[in-house]
């Protein structure tokens, strides 16, 4: 019985293993490389800034992630908006404030708090809202 369950549990872990690998991000079909229209909701290869509704709003990317690898070794943002890059890149360059972390000591590297960008920042699109959305910005200030 036992060697059936181990037959089993290394065929499942290679059909994974290929699965995986079959799946991993190949950055030149992304649309910010391929300037391409993906799916239904278009989001061209670049944009103009979009305002900023409230203080200390993430700002928007201008451009599409589909295809990006952020894990914890790795993070595709890094490569044009890193501070080693940033200025051959002509990205903006993270803030002073992803260097610090929670106990407010300033680090040469980004914070593992601020380093996963997709939780605050999201890519500008045209798609339409889900849900109705009341929200105006304060006064003086964003649009």
């Amino acid at each position: 019985m036992k060697p059936i369950i181990t037959l089993i549990t290394l065929a499942a872990l290679m059909l994974g293993g290929t699965v995986w690998a079959n799946k991993s991000a190949d950055l030149s079909a992304s649309p910010e490389v391929s300037a391409a229209q993906h799916g239904a909701i278009f989001q061209p290869k670049q944009q103009s800034r979009m305002p900023l509704n409230y203080v200390n709003q993430p700002p928007l990317i201008p451009h599409s992630v589909e295809g990006y690898q952020v894990t914890k070794n790795v993070n595709r943002c890094l490569q044009c908006h890193g501070t080693q890059s940033y200025l051959t890149t002509g990205a903006p360059r993270v803030s002073p404030t992803h260097f610090t972390d929670r106990d407010g000591n300033v680090s040469s590297s980004v914070s593992p708090r601020r380093y996963f960008c997709l939780q605050c920042h999201a890519p500008q699109t045209d798609a339409k809202p889900i849900v109705e959305n009341s929200f105006r910005p304060a006064a003086g200030f964003g649009q």
